[in-house]
C-alpha cells in the first residue's frame, strides 16, 4: 500500500437525486427549467439547513442561492458542481462516472414495454404470467394491480424512463426468495444487446388493499457488472479499504466493495456512515442515501424532500464534529429528480459538490467540474493510486 498524500481516510456521502439546476443538455433530456434544490427552497418556507450553509450549499450558485439556506461568508468547506457526460441520467450512471467509468454507450429503454420474446422468458423460468408490462410509477402500479396479485400470484412487471426491469411482488403471495431468484435470472439474461439494461430491480411489498400497503426496505438491485475497473477497483487493488454504503454494492455488483452494508433508510445509512468514523481504516468510506430518490423525488412528494434535508442536515451536526485533521468529507448527488416537475423520472441538472475537513480552511470555489469522474481521480490522486482515462483531480485546490 502506497502512502496517503493529505487524508487517511475520506467520507462521500451521495444524496441520491438532489439536483442544483438544469446542464446545458437538459434539452436533449426534455428537463429544461428542472431544479430539485431551487425548487425545494421555494416551495418550502420551513426549510432549515444551517449545517450545509456553513458548507457553502448557496455559495455555489450566490447569484442564485438556495432559499432559506444563506450564503456563508467564508464558508467552512469547499464548493462546486458536476456535469455529467454519460448518456442516460440513472443512480448507475452516475455512480459509475463519479468513480471514473461514465457510461457512453446507451442503455437499453424501453418506453413501450418489454418484447414477447423476453417476458415469456421470464414466464417460463418464474411459472408465473407477467402483467402490466409498461412504464409505470412504482406506487400506482402497486395501487392498481395490487389485488389482481393477490388474486392471481402473477408477476407485475414494469420500466421508466430510466434503464430498468422492476418486479413488484406482493411478499405474503411471492416469498421475498423467489422474487431474487427471478430478478437474478433476468439480470442473467439482459447483460448484453439486444436488452443491455442498467437495472433489474426487486421491489418487495406488504398489502392490505389498494389504498395500505408499503414498499418494504428489501428492495435489491441487480446492476450490470462494470465493464472496466473503477477508482473502487483501484482502491481496493492498492491495499486500501473501500466501504460501501446503502445500495453502493448492488449500483457496482461489488466489484472494489472490501465490505458493505445495506441500510433501510436515510437515517440508518447515516447511523453507519457515522459508525465508521470510530474505526481505524485507510482508504474510502462510499454512502449512497436512497430516500430522496425513492420515497420523495419519484413521488414527487417535495415536503418528504425538504424533511430529509433537514434530517441530513441534523446528522451532519453529528459526523462533522467526530471527524479528524486527516479526514475528508464530500456531499454529492448522481441526478436530479425535481418534486415540482412534471412526471416523476430523474431530471438532469448539475449536481452540488461540498467537501470538508477540519485541518482546511474552506471558503473557496470548486468552480463547475465537466464530468462527475473529476471525484474519482482526485480520490485516487489522495491516495496515490494511477487514475483511468476519465477525470482530473482537484486534489490540490483543497489547501
Amino acid at each position: 500500500m502506497t502512502e496517503y498524500k493529505k487524508f487517511k481516510r475520506v467520507f462521500g456521502i451521495v444524496m441520491d437525486s438532489i439536483g442544483i439546476g438544469e446542464t446545458p443538455d437538459a434539452k436533449d433530456f426534455d428537463d429544461v427549467g428542472s431544479d430539485t434544490l431551487g425548487h425545494i427552497g421555494e416551495n418550502y418556507d420551513n426549510l432549515s439547513l444551517p449545517n450545509f450553509a456553513k458548507l457553502g450549499l448557496s455559495n455555489i450558485r450566490p447569484e442564485n442561492p438556495i432559499k432559506h439556506v444563506p450564503v456563508a461568508d467564508p464558508a467552512i468547506g469547499y464548493f462546486g458542481k458536476m456535469r455529467e457526460i454519460s448518456v442516460g441520467k440513472d443512480s448507475l450512471d452516475g455512480h459509475w462516472e463519479m468513480m471514473g467509468l461514465p457510461v457512453l454507450e446507451p442503455l437499453g429503454f424501453f418506453p413501450n414495454g418489454f418484447d414477447e420474446e423476453l417476458v415469456k422468458k421470464v414466464e417460463e423460468f418464474s411459472g408465473r404470467k407477467c402483467i402490466v408490462n409498461k412504464p409505470y410509477s412504482g406506487t400506482e402500479i402497486i395501487h392498481d394491480y395490487g389485488d389482481v396479485q393477490k388474486e392471481t400470484g402473477d408477476l407485475i412487471i414494469y420500466t421508466s424512463a430510466d434503464s430498468v426491469f422492476q418486479i413488484a411482488a406482493n411478499v405474503d403471495v411471492i416469498p421475498l426468495e423467489e422474487l431474487y431468484r427471478i430478478c437474478e435470472y433476468v439480470r442473467s439474461i439482459t447483460n448484453d444487446k439486444p436488452y443491455r439494461i442498467g437495472r433489474i430491480i426487486a421491489r418487495p411489498y406488504t398489502y392490505i388493499d389498494k389504498d395500505h400497503f408499503t414498499r418494504t426496505s428489501d428492495r435489491h438491485d441487480y446492476t450490470l457488472m462494470p465493464t472496466s475497473k473503477t477508482a473502487l477497483d483501484r482502491l481496493k487493488d492498492a491495499g486500501y479499504d473501500v466501504l460501501g454504503v446503502g445500495k453502493i454494492n448492488d449500483i457496482f455488483s461489488g466489484q472494489g466493495i472490501t465490505k458493505g452494508w445495506h441500510t433501510t433508510s436515510n437515517m440508518d445509512g447515516m447511523d453507519k456512515t457515522i459508525a465508521q468514523l470510530d474505526k481505524d481504516f485507510t482508504g474510502f468510506c462510499f454512502t449512497n442515501l436512497v430516500d430522496f430518490d425513492a420515497m420523495y423525488g419519484h413521488r414527487r412528494n417535495l415536503p418528504g424532500d425538504a424533511e430529509a434535508l433537514m434530517d441530513l442536515d441534523r446528522r451532519l451536526g453529528e459526523l462533522i464534529p467526530k471527524m479528524k485533521d486527516d479526514d475528508l468529507l464530500f456531499i454529492t448527488a448522481d441526478h436530479g429528480n425535481d418534486p415540482t416537475y412534471k412526471g416523476t423520472d430523474h431530471t438532469r441538472e448539475y449536481v452540488p459538490l461540498l467537501m470538508y475537513s477540519p485541518s482546511l480552511a474552506g471558503g473557496k470555489s470548486l468552480g463547475v467540474r465537466q464530468t462527475y469522474s473529476d471525484l474519482g481521480a482526485t480520490i485516487l490522486d489522495n491516495f496515490n493510486v494511477e487514475n483511468g482515462d476519465y477525470g482530473e483531480s482537484f486534489l490540490d485546490l483543497l489547501s
